[in-house]
Protein backbone atom coordinates (compact mmCIF):
# COMPACT_ATOMS: atom_id res chain seq x y z
CA UNK A 1 0.00 0.00 0.00
CA UNK A 2 1.43 3.43 -0.88
CA UNK A 3 1.67 6.20 1.66
CA UNK A 4 2.17 9.53 -0.10
CA UNK A 5 3.71 12.59 1.54
CA UNK A 6 2.78 15.82 -0.20
CA UNK A 7 5.30 18.69 -0.15
CA UNK A 8 4.76 22.43 -0.42
CA UNK A 9 7.59 24.88 -1.18
CA UNK A 10 7.85 25.52 2.56
CA UNK A 11 8.12 21.80 3.24
CA UNK A 12 10.93 21.50 0.69
CA UNK A 13 12.81 24.28 2.46
CA UNK A 14 12.41 22.48 5.81
CA UNK A 15 13.88 19.07 4.95
CA UNK A 16 16.54 18.15 7.50
CA UNK A 17 18.41 15.17 8.91
CA UNK A 18 18.96 13.82 12.41
CA UNK A 19 20.24 10.72 14.15
CA UNK A 20 18.37 9.24 17.09
CA UNK A 21 19.88 6.96 19.73
CA UNK A 22 16.49 6.20 21.23
CA UNK A 23 15.15 5.44 17.77
CA UNK A 24 17.87 2.80 17.40
CA UNK A 25 16.88 1.29 20.76
CA UNK A 26 13.21 1.02 19.86
CA UNK A 27 13.85 -0.32 16.35
CA UNK A 28 16.41 -2.83 17.63
CA UNK A 29 13.91 -4.30 20.11
CA UNK A 30 12.09 -5.72 17.07
CA UNK A 31 15.29 -7.41 15.94
CA UNK A 32 15.96 -9.05 19.31
CA UNK A 33 12.39 -10.36 19.43
CA UNK A 34 12.41 -11.66 15.85
CA UNK A 35 15.99 -12.02 14.53
CA UNK A 36 14.94 -14.41 11.74
CA UNK A 37 13.10 -11.52 10.06
CA UNK A 38 16.28 -9.39 10.04
CA UNK A 39 19.09 -11.52 8.59
CA UNK A 40 21.46 -8.58 8.07
CA UNK A 41 21.13 -7.75 11.78
CA UNK A 42 21.08 -11.29 13.11
CA UNK A 43 24.82 -11.37 14.04
CA UNK A 44 24.22 -8.42 16.36
CA UNK A 45 21.11 -10.01 17.85
CA UNK A 46 23.01 -13.20 18.61
CA UNK A 47 25.79 -11.22 20.33
CA UNK A 48 23.49 -9.21 22.58
CA UNK A 49 20.82 -11.75 23.46
CA UNK A 50 22.83 -13.22 26.36
CA UNK A 51 23.61 -9.82 27.81
CA UNK A 52 20.00 -8.68 27.61
CA UNK A 53 19.03 -11.68 29.75
CA UNK A 54 20.39 -9.64 32.67
CA UNK A 55 18.35 -6.54 31.75
CA UNK A 56 14.72 -5.84 32.60
CA UNK A 57 13.22 -4.38 29.42
CA UNK A 58 9.75 -5.91 29.62
CA UNK A 59 7.81 -2.65 29.30
CA UNK A 60 9.91 -1.59 26.31
CA UNK A 61 9.28 -5.01 24.77
CA UNK A 62 5.54 -4.69 25.33
CA UNK A 63 5.51 -1.31 23.58
CA UNK A 64 7.29 -2.70 20.49
CA UNK A 65 5.10 -5.58 19.31
CA UNK A 66 6.16 -8.02 16.61
CA UNK A 67 5.00 -7.83 13.90
CA UNK A 68 5.20 -4.07 14.27
CA UNK A 69 2.14 -2.29 12.92
CA UNK A 70 2.38 0.89 14.97
CA UNK A 71 4.47 2.15 17.89
CA UNK A 72 3.26 4.78 20.35
CA UNK A 73 4.87 8.11 19.46
CA UNK A 74 6.14 8.90 22.95
CA UNK A 75 8.52 5.92 22.85
CA UNK A 76 10.75 7.62 20.26
CA UNK A 77 9.66 11.20 19.62
CA UNK A 78 11.30 12.63 16.48
CA UNK A 79 14.46 14.42 17.64
CA UNK A 80 14.36 18.22 17.79
CA UNK A 81 18.10 18.59 17.12
CA UNK A 82 20.30 16.92 14.54
CA UNK A 83 22.55 15.01 16.95
CA UNK A 84 20.82 14.47 20.30
CA UNK A 85 22.44 12.18 22.85
CA UNK A 86 20.46 9.53 24.67
CA UNK A 87 20.00 11.63 27.82
CA UNK A 88 18.36 14.43 25.83
CA UNK A 89 15.95 11.99 24.25
CA UNK A 90 15.20 10.32 27.58
CA UNK A 91 14.38 13.74 29.04
CA UNK A 92 11.91 14.25 26.18
CA UNK A 93 10.38 10.86 26.93
CA UNK A 94 10.00 11.64 30.64
CA UNK A 95 8.21 14.89 29.77
CA UNK A 96 5.67 13.20 27.49
CA UNK A 97 3.15 12.28 30.18
CA UNK A 98 0.38 14.34 28.57
CA UNK A 99 0.62 12.31 25.35
CA UNK A 100 0.79 8.76 26.73
CA UNK A 101 -2.93 8.04 26.82
CA UNK A 102 -3.77 9.61 23.45
CA UNK A 103 -0.83 7.82 21.80
CA UNK A 104 -1.80 4.45 23.27
CA UNK A 105 -5.44 5.03 22.27
CA UNK A 106 -4.26 5.73 18.71
CA UNK A 107 -2.22 2.52 18.61
CA UNK A 108 -5.20 0.58 19.96
CA UNK A 109 -5.31 -3.14 20.59
CA UNK A 110 -5.10 -5.04 23.88
CA UNK A 111 -2.66 -3.83 26.52
CA UNK A 112 -0.41 -5.93 28.71
CA UNK A 113 -0.62 -5.28 32.46
CA UNK A 114 2.62 -3.27 32.26
CA UNK A 115 1.31 -1.06 29.46
CA UNK A 116 -1.99 -0.62 31.30
CA UNK A 117 -0.07 0.54 34.38
CA UNK A 118 1.71 3.08 32.18
CA UNK A 119 -1.67 4.24 30.85
CA UNK A 120 -3.07 4.60 34.38
CA UNK A 121 -0.03 6.47 35.75
CA UNK A 122 1.93 7.97 32.85
CA UNK A 123 4.59 9.80 34.86
CA UNK A 124 5.58 6.75 36.90
CA UNK A 125 5.39 4.52 33.85
CA UNK A 126 7.58 6.82 31.76
CA UNK A 127 10.20 6.86 34.49
CA UNK A 128 10.28 3.07 34.42
CA UNK A 129 10.44 3.08 30.62
CA UNK A 130 13.33 5.57 30.61
CA UNK A 131 15.26 3.38 33.07
CA UNK A 132 14.66 0.31 30.91
CA UNK A 133 15.79 2.14 27.76
CA UNK A 134 18.96 3.30 29.53
CA UNK A 135 19.80 -0.22 30.70
CA UNK A 136 19.03 -1.71 27.29
CA UNK A 137 21.24 0.93 25.63
CA UNK A 138 24.23 0.06 27.81
CA UNK A 139 23.87 -3.66 27.15
CA UNK A 140 22.96 -3.73 23.48
CA UNK A 141 23.73 -0.47 21.68
CA UNK A 142 26.43 1.56 23.48
CA UNK A 143 29.32 -0.86 22.79
CA UNK A 144 28.53 -0.64 19.07
CA UNK A 145 27.61 3.04 18.96
CA UNK A 146 30.89 4.49 17.57
CA UNK A 147 30.62 2.18 14.57
CA UNK A 148 26.88 2.74 14.14
CA UNK A 149 27.30 6.49 14.49
CA UNK A 150 30.05 6.50 11.88
CA UNK A 151 27.74 4.77 9.39
CA UNK A 152 24.90 7.20 10.18
CA UNK A 153 27.15 10.25 9.84
CA UNK A 154 28.44 8.93 6.53
CA UNK A 155 24.88 8.54 5.28
CA UNK A 156 24.00 12.12 6.23
CA UNK A 157 27.13 13.44 4.51
CA UNK A 158 26.30 11.45 1.40
CA UNK A 159 22.79 12.91 1.31
CA UNK A 160 24.20 16.40 1.80
CA UNK A 161 26.45 15.92 -1.24
CA UNK A 162 23.53 14.72 -3.33
CA UNK A 163 21.52 17.74 -2.22
CA UNK A 164 24.36 20.07 -3.22
CA UNK A 165 24.78 18.34 -6.59
CA UNK A 166 21.17 18.03 -7.66
CA UNK A 167 18.83 19.55 -5.09
CA UNK A 168 16.08 17.73 -3.22
CA UNK A 169 15.11 15.75 -6.33
CA UNK A 170 18.53 14.10 -6.43
CA UNK A 171 18.76 13.64 -2.67
CA UNK A 172 15.37 11.94 -2.32
CA UNK A 173 15.51 9.87 -5.53
CA UNK A 174 17.35 6.85 -4.08
CA UNK A 175 16.47 7.09 -0.40
CA UNK A 176 15.39 3.44 -0.27
CA UNK A 177 14.08 0.77 -2.65
CA UNK A 178 10.64 1.18 -1.08
CA UNK A 179 10.59 4.96 -1.58
CA UNK A 180 10.03 6.89 -4.79
CA UNK A 181 10.06 10.64 -5.42
CA UNK A 182 7.88 12.05 -8.17
CA UNK A 183 6.28 15.43 -8.89
CA UNK A 184 6.79 16.87 -5.42
CA UNK A 185 5.51 13.80 -3.63
CA UNK A 186 7.31 11.08 -1.71
CA UNK A 187 5.72 7.65 -2.09
CA UNK A 188 6.44 4.98 0.53
CA UNK A 189 5.47 1.35 0.10
CA UNK A 190 3.87 0.68 3.45
CA UNK A 191 2.48 -2.55 4.88
CA UNK A 192 -0.27 -1.03 6.97
CA UNK A 193 -0.83 2.64 6.02
CA UNK A 194 -2.01 4.27 2.81
CA UNK A 195 -3.34 7.59 1.59
CA UNK A 196 -2.00 11.09 1.08
CA UNK A 197 -0.63 13.03 4.03
CA UNK A 198 0.28 16.71 4.22
CA UNK A 199 3.50 17.72 5.96
CA UNK A 200 1.64 20.74 7.37
CA UNK A 201 4.42 23.16 6.38
CA UNK A 202 6.75 21.51 8.92
CA UNK A 203 8.96 19.88 6.32
CA UNK A 204 10.30 16.35 6.60
CA UNK A 205 12.79 14.99 9.11
CA UNK A 206 14.89 12.18 7.64
CA UNK A 207 16.42 9.86 10.23
CA UNK A 208 18.79 7.13 9.01
CA UNK A 209 18.29 4.20 11.39
CA UNK A 210 20.40 1.03 11.31
CA UNK A 211 17.86 -1.15 13.09
CA UNK A 212 14.96 -0.04 10.89
CA UNK A 213 16.35 -2.41 8.24
CA UNK A 214 14.76 -3.63 6.02
CA UNK A 215 11.74 -1.38 6.51
CA UNK A 216 11.01 2.32 6.31
CA UNK A 217 8.97 3.81 9.16
CA UNK A 218 7.02 7.05 9.04
CA UNK A 219 5.51 9.51 11.49
CA UNK A 220 2.76 11.70 10.05
CA UNK A 221 0.29 12.12 12.92
CA UNK A 222 0.06 15.47 14.76
CA UNK A 223 1.48 16.81 16.99
CA UNK A 224 4.70 15.08 15.92
CA UNK A 225 7.17 16.35 13.35
CA UNK A 226 6.64 14.43 10.08
CA UNK A 227 9.48 11.93 9.96
CA UNK A 228 10.80 9.08 7.84
CA UNK A 229 13.21 6.60 9.41
CA UNK A 230 15.06 4.58 6.80
CA UNK A 231 18.02 2.15 6.79
CA UNK A 232 21.33 3.64 5.60
CA UNK A 233 23.51 1.83 3.10
CA UNK A 234 26.05 -0.64 4.47
CA UNK A 235 24.07 -2.01 7.43
CA UNK A 236 25.28 -5.58 6.86
CA UNK A 237 28.94 -4.54 6.96
CA UNK A 238 28.62 -3.34 10.57
CA UNK A 239 28.78 -6.89 11.90
CA UNK A 240 31.50 -8.30 9.69
CA UNK A 241 34.43 -9.67 11.68
CA UNK A 242 37.62 -8.69 9.88
CA UNK A 243 41.25 -9.09 10.85
CA UNK A 244 42.71 -5.60 11.17
CA UNK A 245 46.43 -5.03 11.43
CA UNK A 246 47.42 -2.04 13.51
CA UNK A 247 49.34 0.60 11.52
CA UNK A 248 53.07 0.43 12.20
CA UNK A 249 53.15 4.10 13.21
CA UNK A 250 50.44 3.49 15.81
CA UNK A 251 52.30 0.46 17.18
CA UNK A 252 55.40 2.63 17.53
CA UNK A 253 53.52 5.15 19.65
CA UNK A 254 51.29 2.83 21.74
CA UNK A 255 53.36 -0.32 21.73
CA UNK A 256 52.60 -3.35 19.61
CA UNK A 257 50.41 -5.08 22.21
CA UNK A 258 48.12 -2.14 22.84
CA UNK A 259 47.86 -1.40 19.14
CA UNK A 260 46.95 -5.07 18.56
CA UNK A 261 44.25 -4.92 21.22
CA UNK A 262 42.73 -1.84 19.61
CA UNK A 263 42.76 -3.62 16.26
CA UNK A 264 41.00 -6.63 17.82
CA UNK A 265 38.20 -4.36 19.06
CA UNK A 266 36.64 -4.14 15.61
CA UNK A 267 33.69 -5.61 17.50
CA UNK A 268 33.06 -5.01 21.23
CA UNK A 269 34.74 -7.74 23.27
CA UNK A 270 35.37 -8.81 26.85
CA UNK A 271 38.75 -9.22 28.55
CA UNK A 272 38.33 -12.97 28.23
CA UNK A 273 37.64 -12.74 24.49
CA UNK A 274 40.70 -10.59 23.92
CA UNK A 275 42.95 -12.83 26.01
CA UNK A 276 41.85 -15.86 23.99
CA UNK A 277 42.49 -14.12 20.66
CA UNK A 278 45.87 -12.64 21.57
CA UNK A 279 47.31 -15.40 23.81
CA UNK A 280 47.81 -12.81 26.58
CA UNK A 281 46.78 -13.35 30.17
CA UNK A 282 43.50 -11.78 31.31
CA UNK A 283 45.28 -9.58 33.92
CA UNK A 284 47.69 -8.44 31.22
CA UNK A 285 44.87 -7.56 28.85
CA UNK A 286 43.08 -5.74 31.65
CA UNK A 287 46.12 -3.55 32.41
CA UNK A 288 46.47 -2.55 28.77
CA UNK A 289 42.77 -1.78 28.51
CA UNK A 290 42.97 0.48 31.56
CA UNK A 291 45.71 2.45 29.82
CA UNK A 292 43.76 2.63 26.57
CA UNK A 293 40.68 3.87 28.42
CA UNK A 294 42.71 6.54 30.18
CA UNK A 295 43.94 7.71 26.76
CA UNK A 296 40.38 7.94 25.43
CA UNK A 297 40.85 5.11 22.94
CA UNK A 298 38.33 2.62 24.29
CA UNK A 299 35.30 2.54 26.54
CA UNK A 300 33.90 -0.08 28.91
CA UNK A 301 30.23 -1.02 29.14
CA UNK A 302 29.02 -3.16 32.05
CA UNK A 303 25.76 -5.04 32.04
CA UNK A 304 25.16 -7.75 34.63
CA UNK A 305 28.03 -10.23 34.45
CA UNK A 306 29.50 -8.73 31.30
CA UNK A 307 31.97 -5.91 30.69
CA UNK A 308 32.53 -5.14 27.01
CA UNK A 309 35.25 -2.91 25.62
CA UNK A 310 34.73 -0.90 22.45
CA UNK A 311 36.86 1.46 20.40
CA UNK A 312 36.10 5.16 20.51
CA UNK A 313 35.75 7.34 17.42
CA UNK A 314 39.28 8.60 18.05
CA UNK A 315 40.64 5.05 17.94
CA UNK A 316 38.68 4.29 14.77
CA UNK A 317 40.29 7.31 13.10
CA UNK A 318 43.77 6.30 14.23
CA UNK A 319 43.37 2.78 12.90
CA UNK A 320 42.01 4.06 9.61
CA UNK A 321 45.03 6.30 9.06
CA UNK A 322 47.78 4.49 7.18
CA UNK A 323 49.94 7.45 6.22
Amino acid sequence: MPLTLSFTAQDMANIRFAVSPIGEVVASARVVKDPAAHPALRPWAEQVRRRLADVDWRLLSDLVPVPTVSIAGFTCTPPSTSTPDLEVELATMRAAGDRVRSDLDTVGGPRTPRVQALYDDPDTGLERLAEEVGAYWEAAIAPYWPRIRSLLDGEVLRRARLLAEGGADRMLADLDDSVTWQDGRLHLRHRYVSGVRSLRGLGLLLVPCVFAWPRVFSVTTPPYQPTVRYPPRGVATLWERNTVDAPEALATVLGRTRARLLAELDQPASTQDLARRTALTEPGVSRHLVALRAAGLCTAHRTGRYVLYARTAVAEALLAHRG
